[in-house]
């Protein structure tokens, strides 16, 4: 059997969902590698052994994989961001179908229909949204970055290859004026310091740009400087905010903001709508995969103009407000107060006038749409990553719509949902994977289900 340090040759044969290739020993043992690619044979230190299985990293690569290509970014490997910088685009679509697939066959049991994967036009700059804690290293060097992976240890990065070029400006004017005037960074550990995080938003259709600055207070000083900086450095920048945290948390965000600059949001399209942005709104960090994805769940709704469209988990109202000129009455349900108060705003800016918004949880909903004797014939769900599980999905065959569609960012809670609805009466017709995260391990799913 491998023991610590071994080292051994080994072929990659398969990925983890996480991103790390997998080979097998001669007696059968699993090694999962990181930053190895498919078809690679490599020589693999062996770090840690389990009963079952090993880690390794590569000491050498013996035979690249045909899909292997350089890695174009120096952080890549350190931060938590991208793990597919080393394979041709193709080949990690190819990987994220197959997770899709997997876990709705293993997890959920299910076999269905799977449609080719939705994929990125462009692969890197998409991002739209940029939350870098910021902190300093043992040396006192200023570090704006992100995360190394499984940790709170800063990784420096200057420019981001998934973020606009705009964003490394932010970072360039913030780190100058933190030297300059010896700003005071947070220290997680000891709860001191000032600043926290840099939390910036491009509107891609306007190019209006935010920048929102997290602190242990109630500003900075030499504010008055900053945005001098900033606003001679963008020439679209269009607000700047100052959001309080004064908690000792790994919540980014604090509750209160201060407008130092412009009204405070920008506004940016999708699917034809106009929508406000402000620091706590929710909206899809790739606008133009968004639009793909919200396509394919309007053409699974399948709406003739007549229906009662119910949207859980709706948000700030996105999905549902770009199908609402195709169905008869649109009713959204969100459990947070300001998701909702954003959804109605939403609706008044596009002038959406059969669409209502529910402060709910999915049973109260249900229960008051079925005292008014309403029956939805389409259920949107958009659920976090956790999936809506078994009592919501009991909920929703009570109101027996004839349509569910699903859109998911987590496939194994997706297959287990698919699993549930299987049990109650709903069979999965069909699932297509979307890439919202090119380079990531992240892909996300939308399924339709009929009722039988």
């Amino acid at each position: 059997m491998i023991k610590k340090n071994d080292i051994i040759r080994l072929q990659i044969n398969s990925a983890t969902a996480e991103g790390s290739g997998v080979g097998r020993t001669e007696e059968g043992a699993a090694v999962f590698v990181p930053r190895s690619a498919v078809g690679d044979v490599l020589s693999v230190r062996i770090l840690k052994v389990k009963k079952t299985y090993a880690f390794g990293r590569i000491e050498e690569i013996l035979t690249p994989s045909p899909a292997r290509i350089p890695p174009d970014c120096p952080s890549f490997g350190k931060c938590g961001g991208c793990v597919w910088r080393h394979i041709t685009y193709a080949e990690e679509c190819r990987l994220k179908e197959q997770k899709v697939r997997d876990a709705v066959e293993r997890i959920g049991g299910i076999q269905t229909v799977f449609r080719p994967i939705i994929a990125c036009d462009a692969t890197d700059r998409y991002r739209n949204k940029a939350q870098l804690p910021v902190g300093r290293d043992r040396d006192g060097r200023v570090q704006i970055g992100f995360y190394a992976f499984h940790s709170h240890r800063i990784i420096d990065c200057s420019d981001c290859a998934l973020q606009p070029e705009q964003f490394a400006d932010v970072i360039r004017v913030t780190r100058e004026f933190i030297d300059t005037y010896d700003i005071p960074v947070y220290d997680e550990t000891t709860g001191q310091g000032r600043l926290r995080h840099l939390y910036i938003r491009r509107a891609e259709v306007t190019d209006e740009l935010m920048v929102c600055y997290v602190v242990n207070g109630n500003g900075l000083k030499h504010e008055d400087v900053l945005l001098k900086n900033l606003r001679e450095a963008l020439p679209n920048l269009k607000t700047v905010i100052f959001n309080s945290n004064r908690e000792k948390t790994n919540v980014i965000l604090g509750k209160k903001n201060r407008v130092a600059f412009g009204e405070g949001f920008i506004e940016d399209e999708l699917c034809g709508m106009k929508f406000k942005i402000s620091p706590f709104s929710f909206w899809q960090v790739n606008r133009v995969q968004a639009e793909k994805l919200y396509a394919k769940a309007r053409e699974y709704a399948a709406l003739s103009g007549n229906e009662l469209l119910l949207d859980l988990y709706c948000g700030t109202g996105t999905i549902g407000l770009t199908m609402a000129s195709s169905c008869g009455s649109l009713v959204g349900v969100e459990i947070i107060p300001d998701a909702v108060h954003d959804a109605e705003e939403n609706a008044a800016r596009n002038g959406v006038t059969n669409a209502r918004f529910l402060c709910a949880d999915a049973p109260e909903a249900a229960e008051r749409l079925r005292r008014e004797g309403l029956t939805p014939e389409v259920v949107i769900l958009d659920p976090p990553r956790k999936g809506c599980g078994e009592a919501l999905v009991r909920t929703i065959r009570g109101m027996e719509p004839s349509r569910v569609v699903y859109v998911s960012c987590d496939p194994a809670t997706l297959a287990r949902d698919l699993k549930y609805f299987a049990e109650n009466g709903y069979i999965t017709r069909e699932v297509t994977p979307c890439d919202m995260f090119s380079r990531t391990a992240h892909v996300e799913s939308v399924a339709l289900l009929t009722r039988v």
